[in-house]
C-alpha cells in the first residue's frame, strides 16, 4: 500500500523529466528491461514534444490519479476503522461496513494494476504482459495500419462512402456559381502560366518540330490538296487570285516596258540587225502586254479557261496519278527537310506561348472568358442532369479505387513505419495524456463498484449461514 501512492503520483514527475529530452541524446529510456530501438530526431518530434494542450491533459491526469488514490486511502481508513470498531463490539454493522471496504480496496489494487500494466511496470517489476504500449508499440502500428487497410481502403467502403457523398451533383451547384466559376478560373490560368514558364523552350520546339514532322511524313497529303484544289476550281475560288496575278502582271509590264524589251533583243542572235532586235522587242512586248490586258479584262478569255481545265486536273491527278502523288511526297520531304523549315515549326511555339500567357493573365481576354462560360455551362448542366453526374461519380469512384487498391500498401506501411519510428517511452508518455484521465475512471469504478459487490456477497454469506 505505501508503494503504490508514490508510483501513481509520481508518474508524471517522471514523464516531465522524458518530455524535454537532452538534444544530445536522441535514445529512448529502457521499459523495463527492455530498452527501445534509437530514433532518427525529426521521425519522431510530434510524438518526443508536449503542446500546452498536451500539459494541460496531462495535469488532468494527475489530479485525476490522486483522486482515485485518494479514494484507495479512504476505503483503506474505513476497512481499518471498521475492523477496530468490530473488535470493540460495535455491532454487526461494522462488519458488513468492512466487508464493503475490503472488497473496495481488491478493486480498486486490480483496476490500478490492469490501467498501470497498458503504460508501464507496475512497481518496476517485469511482471508479464504488462507495459503492453511501449513493448508492443511496433505491433500495435502493424495492427492499425492492417485495421486501416481493411475497413477504410477497401473498395466496397470507397465506392459507398463516395456514392454517398454525391460528388457529381455538388460539384455542380459549386461551378454554377459565378464567384467559385472565377476563382477556378484564376487558378488555371495561374498553373498554365507556371506550366509554361516551367517548360524549356528548346524541348518543347524539338518536340514540336519532330510531332509535326512525324505527322506530315506518316500522312500522305497530295489526295487531300487535291480534294481541296477540287472544291476551290469548282466554287470558282481561284479566279480571284488570277485576277490579281493578271493585275499585277498588268502593272508590272506597264512599269518596266523597257527592261523587257531588253531582255527579248539581249536573247536575240548577235548577227541579226540592232533596229530589227528592237522591232522584235517592242513588238514582243505589246503582244505581251495586250495579252495580260485582255486576260485581265475578260472573264471568259481562252487563257483562263485553260488554266481552268489546267487546275482541274491538276486536282485530278493529285488524288489518283501515282506518278504525280509520288513527286508531291518527294516535294513534301525536300521540304520538310530544309532548315528554314524546321526552324520556322520551331518558332511557331514561342509565338504560341506568349499568346497564351497574355492572355492568361488577362481577366478579359477571350480565352478566359470562354473557359469561366464553360465552367458555368458544365457546373449548371452537371447540376440538374443525373446522367452526367453518374458519369463524373464514377469516374471519382473509379479514380479512388485505382488509388486505394493500387497504394493501399504504401498507405498503410505509413501508417506502420510512422508508428515504429516514434521513440517507445514518449509515445507512452503522450497516449497516456490523453487518454489516462478517462482510464483513472477505471480506478474509481472498481473502488466503488467492488465495495458494492464485497457487500452483496458478504449480506448474501451472512444470510446463507443465519
Amino acid at each position: 500500500m505505501e508503494r503504490t501512492n508514490p508510483d501513481e503520483a509520481g508518474s508524471s514527475d517522471v514523464a516531465m523529466k522524458h518530455a524535454q529530452p537532452d538534444p544530445a541524446d536522441n535514445r529512448a529510456a529502457p521499459v523495463g528491461d527492455r530498452a527501445a530501438p534509437a530514433t532518427p530526431a525529426p521521425a519522431a518530434r510530434t510524438m518526443t514534444t508536449f503542446s500546452p494542450a498536451d500539459e494541460e491533459k496531462r495535469r488532468g491526469v494527475r489530479r485525476m490519479k490522486l483522486t482515485a488514490t485518494g479514494l484507495l486511502l479512504f476505503v483503506a481508513v474505513v476497512y481499518v476503522l471498521a475492523k477496530w470498531a468490530s473488535h470493540e463490539g460495535a455491532g454487526v454493522w461494522a462488519d458488513y461496513v468492512a466487508a464493503a471496504a475490503e472488497a473496495g480496496m481488491v478493486g480498486a489494487m486490480a483496476d490500478w494494476f490492469a490501467v498501470t500494466a497498458l503504460f508501464r511496470h507496475p512497481l518496476g517489476l517485469p511482471i508479464p504482459h504488462t507495459a503492453i504500449i511501449p513493448t508492443k508499440k511496433d505491433q500495435l502500428g502493424i495492427s492499425l495500419g492492417e485495421f486501416v487497410g481493411e475497413n477504410f481502403l477497401s473498395q466496397d467502403v470507397v465506392r459507398q462512402r463516395l456514392r454517398a457523398v454525391g460528388i457529381g451533383s455538388r460539384l455542380g451547384v459549386w461551378l454554377a456559381d459565378p464567384e467559385h466559376a472565377d476563382r477556378v478560373t484564376a487558378e488555371l490560368s495561374a498553373a498554365l502560366r507556371g506550366a509554361l514558364t516551367v517548360l524549356r523552350d528548346s524541348d518543347v520546339q524539338a518536340i514540336v518540330g519532330e510531332a509535326i514532322t512525324r505527322r506530315a511524313d506518316a500522312q500522305e497529303i497530295a489526295p487531300g490538296i487535291g480534294k481541296m484544289l477540287e472544291k476551290i476550281v469548282a466554287d470558282g475560288g481561284h479566279k480571284r487570285v488570277v485576277d490579281l496575278i493578271v493585275t499585277r502582271a498588268h502593272d508590272w509590264l506597264v512599269l518596266h516596258d523597257e527592261q523587257v524589251m531588253d531582255a527579248v533583243q539581249g536573247g536575240a542572235p548577235g548577227w541579226t540587225p540592232r533596229f530589227v532586235d528592237k522591232k522584235v522587242g517592242e513588238r514582243v512586248y505589246k503582244e505581251l502586254l495586250r495579252f495580260v490586258t485582255e486576260m485581265r479584262d475578260m472573264p471568259s478569255h481562252p487563257a483562263r479557261g485553260a488554266l481552268d481545265r489546267f487546275l482541274t486536273d491538276f486536282a485530278s491527278d493529285l488524288q489518283s496519278d501515282t506518278e504525280t502523288r509520288a513527286r508531291i511526297e518527294r516535294l513534301k520531304g525536300e521540304v520538310l527537310g530544309r532548315g528554314e523549315v524546321q526552324d520556322l515549326i520551331a518558332s511557331a511555339w514561342t509565338s504560341v506561348r506568349s499568346m497564351i500567357v497574355s492572355a492568361a493573365e488577362d481577366e478579359r481576354s477571350e480565352l478566359r472568358l470562354r473557359v469561366r462560360a464553360s465552367l458555368l455551362s458544365l457546373g449548371a448542366r452537371m447540376s440538374v442532369d443525373a446522367k452526367l453526374q453518374a458519369k463524373v461519380d464514377g469516374w471519382v469512384e473509379g479514380a479512388a479505387v485505382y488509388v486505394v487498391t493500387t497504394y493501399r500498401g504504401e498507405i498503410t506501411s505509413l501508417i506502420t513505419d510512422t508508428v515504429a519510428s516514434w521513440d517507445a517511452e514518449h509515445t507512452t508518455r503522450k497516449i497516456e495524456a490523453h487518454i489516462g484521465r478517462d482510464l483513472q475512471f477505471i480506478r474509481i469504478n472498481g473502488t466503488v463498484v467492488g465495495s458494492l459487490v464485497g457487500l452483496l456477497i458478504y449480506a448474501v454469506s451472512r444470510g446463507l449461514g443465519a
